[in-house]
């Protein structure tokens, strides 16, 4: 199709908000054009505009902010022009939008299929019976699994993904020119989420719509875009195609995202992760010069000066920098290469050994409940065994419901194990944590993923670093204060935040405080349970690095949960993957990221986005969810969703471990090498004859 529909046409918008401080700028002079059947993939930092940039291209705005100038066109229609009334008319059935949490969008109290249908009535002008049979078809076109039944569901019934494809076939009944998607695969793991990104990959060219999407996953971009725009406090610092903006980008803060990514042929030996230093200005203190000037390292003083324009380097290809010829002779230096970087082969002291863990909860089935009685089994952890030294990560990785975060919760003793052992530096611990000594408990803490789990709101930042060495350490008034801001210099926070309250912390700077904490009784074992996941790319970047040096200079080691297959790549020596309770392959991260894989984790490693349109990975898709802890299937309990199912041994036989070299385990039915045989080279490789890369 040579003839390109423009569908969004924006210029010159420049949105403001009303402030006790007087007017605020907060989206500056952006220009964005998307065509039918595109998607525009907006990239950049927590704050720096993006949705909002979303709800003023849709006049869904505050009510003190408000469109200072610029022009918005819909396939010709001039919005501005248009009354509140008249915009009711256009949201739903030519706009339509898709949030990061569903479960925000969707109403508990109404069936699914009522709610999808709701749409097609209004919009559409559609019978009951017809926009019953619409919200069905829009169920099916999502492949959502026995679409009439869950169209008699409602909200709480249905898992993330599920709910996330709910509000993708509702915003699809209207067949709309423009869809807006608002980080729609945040919060779902790595397999949902590559799920997800297919399907809107293919009902975009289905059904001909072009495609706002916004995200700071940068993988998730260079997998399903066209275009990319990189926003900035309210700015585009550059736009382009994905190989313009990928391979050969001209601004210093595209190359700082991408820098911050972790890949997933290297780790922490071999580079340390670019992170952009600072923050992003508030728009009532923006810099004079070129507003990413205080962050960028190719900063002159002539940047400081004068705001660059966004001019046009090559053709389809912007920038906002004015060394813009400069960079390009540079090329692409996305991450810093790590001095002393070989592997140390001294193995350390061991320090945690848990053998044959099992945590199983019960739970009231159906309307016994309320008798106590026909209680069933939740397998949440079920037989696990695990071994790590001194200064070693072990990363875990599965799926959202698979047992991480139980088997975790165990080790450290806020849940109690059914069975199995736990052995930390040789000594046997209690199940319990209130029955552990406080010598034990400072050897083993843990950081969540919400820092404010672990932090007091009502007291400062330095009081919730200062509890664990008075309660596990002993130490005087003095030593304390002392040790607090050593801790506070450790995790790269100023001295004055020891007294700031956790809501006048950042989430990156408050996951610091957390991280702080932890360390200050000196463990030996840190327990990670997805502490990086809800943070901006550049926030996770310099916490990667953080833990790395805190592991060097502390000899801690880390058990690192998380579902980012990227960062656990980056950060691990050791991998376990475990499904449904179980562990299905464990061995050094360089063995469980080259072939031989088990089925599941050769799925996992197929899901991730990688930032680089040049890779082109192998699609094997996992269906359905993962089964209830409840009822497990017979045999290998991955053989309802396996690709390489062999047969009827699968669905009878529980599999064995096989071993290949030294340490790399994976139990399977399929031979060590036919699975060799069948994976070939691996999953992701270098197109135009760039190479393997794993």
């Amino acid at each position: 199709m040579n003839e390109r529909t423009l569908v969004l046409d924006v210029e010159d918008m420049t949105v403001t908000y009303r402030t006790e401080k007087g007017p605020l700028d907060t989206v500056r002079n952006v220009n964005l054009k998307i065509y039918a059947g595109e998607i525009y993939g907006l990239v950049g930092e927590s704050g720096s505009g993006k949705t909002t940039l979303a709800h003023a291209v849709v006049r869904y705005l505050p009510a003190n902010g408000f469109l200072r100038s610029g022009k918005i066109c819909l396939s010709g229609t001039d919005l501005m022009s248009l009354s509140k009334m008249e915009m009711r008319e256009i949201w739903g059935s030519r706009i339509s939008m898709v949030h990061q949490d569903p479960s925000s969008s969707i109403n508990p109290a109404i069936q699914i299929g009522e709610q999808i249908a709701e749409v097609a009535r209004i919009h559409l002008g559609f019978s009951r019976k017809e926009a019953r049979v619409r919200a069905v078809e829009m169920l099916n076109k999502v492949h959502m699994p026995d679409p009439e039944a869950v169209a008699k569901r409602y909200a709480h019934q249905l898992s993330g993904g599920m709910l996330q494809r709910v509000l993708i076939a509702t915003a699809l009944t209207t067949n709309p020119e423009l869809l807006i998607m608002d980080e729609p695969t945040t919060a779902l793991d790595v397999t949902t989420e590559a799920v997800i990104l297919d399907l809107i990959k293919d009902l975009m060219e289905e059904y001909n719509t072009a495609v706002l999407y916004i995200t700071h996953n940068l993988g998730v971009v260079a997998r399903i875009s066209n275009q990319v725009g990189v926003l900035y406090a309210g700015e585009i610092m550059e736009e382009g195609s994905i190989t313009q903006v990928f391979k050969n980008n001209l601004h210093p803060y595209t190359r700082g995202l991408l820098g911050c990514v972790p890949r997933v042929d290297t780790n922490k030996r071999d580079i340390s992760l670019k992170a952009i230093p600072g923050y992003i200005p508030r728009p009532d203190n923006l810099p004079r010069g070129c507003i990413f000037a205080p962050r960028c390292d190719l900063v002159e003083e002539a940047c400081t000066v004068e705001r660059p324009p966004l001019v046009e380097a090559e053709e389809g290809h912007l920038t906002a920098c004015r060394r813009f010829e400069e960079l390009k002779k540079i090329g692409n230096v996305v991450a810093d290469t790590r001095a002393g970087g070989s592997k140390d082969d001294k193995l350390g002291d061991l320090v945690l050994e848990a053998r044959n863990i099992k945590k199983y909860f019960t739970a009231a089935a159906g309307l016994s409940a309320l008798w106590q009685r026909g209680r069933s089994v939740i397998k949440a952890v079920d037989d696990i065994s695990i071994r790590m030294r001194r200064s070693f990560t072990m990363g875990i990785v599965g799926e959202s419901g698979c047992g991480k975060t139980t088997l975790a919760r165990c080790l450290i003793g806020l849940e109690e194990a059914t069975s199995g052992e736990i052995e930390l530096e040789g000594e046997l611990l209690p199940y319990s944590v209130a029955k552990r000594p406080p010598e034990i408990l400072k050897k083993m803490q843990m950081v969540f993923q919400n820092p404010d789990a672990s932090l007091n709101p009502q007291h400062p930042a330095g009081s919730s670093v200062a509890r664990p060495l008075i309660l596990l350490r002993n130490l005087s008034r003095k030593e304390v204060g002392d040790k607090v801001k050593e801790l506070f210099q450790a995790v790269n926070l100023p001295e004055e935040f020891i007294e700031r309250l956790p809501h006048e912390l950042s989430g990156g700077e408050k996951q610091r405080v957390a991280i702080a904490r932890a360390f200050a009784a000196d463990p030996a074992l840190m327990i990670c349970d997805e502490p990086i996941s809800s943070l901006d790319v550049s926030v996770q970047a310099s916490l990667m690095n953080l833990l790395v040096d805190l592991q060097e200079s502390r000899g801690a080691s880390y058990l690192f949960i998380s579902h980012d297959l990227a960062a656990v790549r980056h950060l691990s020596d050791w991998i376990a993957v475990v499904y449904l309770g179980r562990l299905w392959e464990i061995g050094s991260a360089e063995d469980v990221f080259v072939p031989p894989y088990h089925p599941y984790t050769e799925a996992l490693l197929s899901a991730i986005p990688i930032p680089d349109p040049d890779v082109k990975q192998e699609t094997i898709r996992l269906r359905g969810s993962v089964p209830s802890a409840m009822d497990i299937p017979s045999g290998c309990r991955f053989h309802t969703r396996c690709p390489r199912k062999i047969g009827a041994i699968c669905e009878q036989q529980e599999p064995p471990w096989q071993q290949r070299g030294n340490y790399h385990q994976i139990r399977c039915h399929i031979p060590i090498e036919e699975l060799l045989e069948i994976q070939g080279e691996g999953l992701l490789k270098k197109s135009a004859g760039g190479g393997v890369i794993s």
